[in-house]
């Protein structure tokens, strides 16, 4: 049987908002759909104020090229100790990290914010190693291993004041409540 979040490509819906639309595309959480009215529009699989008009079924084996792109980023990460490419935001580029010592007697410390950044990177990606080697341990007990991942969570955390520095969202530390600061 069909059901609202497991419709095929060339199903046809009507949305409360949008109105009438034939389902061109199937992602993991969202379908494309081109409406009458309104053109090609992300709906999520689960709308359930979605009327389904005529249904055709999903494949069951549907994977898109971006899914494998990302299982197989997933398992290159896992498996390995490249580090990813992270971007500095834009407004940091050529910028500078001044350290001022509260005794005037005493010079600056300076350094370009691409070094500094490069090394709250490099951090993050070993804490990631470790974490990972953490939880494939062999000899450690699973509370062992979820006692030391809350310490791992809690150092992300701390970081997080350096998120300002990171370009895209996604690439920033989270910390124990998965926030940001």
């Amino acid at each position: 049987m069909t059901t609202a979040d497991n419709l095929g490509i060339g199903s046809r819906v009507k949305h409360p908002v949008y109105g009438l639309g034939v389902i061109v595309n199937l992602k993991s959480a969202h379908y494309q759909i081109t409406f009458i009215e309104e053109g090609k529009k992300d709906v999520s699989r689960f709308d359930h104020q979605m009327e389904i008009i005529e249904a055709v079924d999903a494949p069951e084996d549907l994977v898109s090229s971006w899914e494998m792109e990302k299982t197989l980023i997933g398992i290159l990460r896992r498996w390995t100790e490249v580090p990813e490419h992270v971007s500095l935001g834009a407004k940091w580029t050529g910028g500078k990290l001044v350290l001022q010592p509260g005794d005037v007697n005493l010079s600056n410390k300076e350094m370009p914010i691409d070094t500094f950044f490069h090394k709250i990177v490099m951090l993050r990606d070993r804490l990631r190693v470790l974490e990972q080697r953490i939880n494939a341990h062999e000899k450690l007990t699973d509370e062992d291993k979820v006692n030391m991942q809350q310490y791992i969570t809690r150092i992300y955390g701390s970081l997080t004041s350096f998120n300002v520095l990171f370009k895209f969202p996604h690439d920033q530390f989270t910390g124990e409540k998965g926030g940001k600061d």
